[in-house]
């Protein structure tokens, strides 16, 4: 199973189910669009997104906060890129990229557990989050299986 996650050989050859590779292409051009609404919103996605009360929080820290939201995008835009990248030319690695993804929302949660964040009311980043996981799960889980990968006895 690790060298399914973790192949010998890095090609442009996708050993799992033919389902997961088509479900990776909405899940990465969902990500660079998200990471994108981060940099290129006036609040970063804090306020008219994430529901972050920005108006009452003093011009300082909405500032901090919207920084801080657009350096989020950065992070999610590089992500989204290298998965691109693994898309277009080292499909081998897909199964790779979806345990990533997995585990960067259950570490996302986990933190969030943690560090709850004050909204003023119902975050509207939960839904695309619970989908791209949710989907990441079914296409790591197709990834592993398929007539791509020989059974060795």
């Amino acid at each position: 199973m690790l060298s399914r996650i973790l192949p010998a050989r890095v090609d442009s050859r996708f050993r799992g189910h033919v389902l997961a590779l088509w479900l990776f292409v909405p899940i990465t051009l969902m990500m660079i669009a998200i990471s994108l609404l981060h940099i290129f919103s006036a609040d970063g996605g804090a306020q008219s997104v994430s529901t972050m009360p920005l108006d009452t929080y003093p011009a300082g820290a909405a500032q901090n906060v919207i920084a801080l939201m657009s350096r989020l995008g950065l992070e999610q835009l590089l992500l989204g890129l290298i998965a691109l990248v693994v898309l277009l030319r080292y499909r081998a690695l897909i199964p790779l990229m979806y345990l990533v993804f997995v585990a960067h929302y259950l570490g996302y949660q986990a933190i969030a557990g943690m560090k709850p964040l004050a909204l003023a009311g119902v975050s509207g980043a939960s839904t695309p989050a619970i989908v791209i996981a949710a989907a990441s799960g079914v296409g790591l889980v197709l990834s592993l299986v398929g007539k791509g990968y020989r059974r060795r006895y």
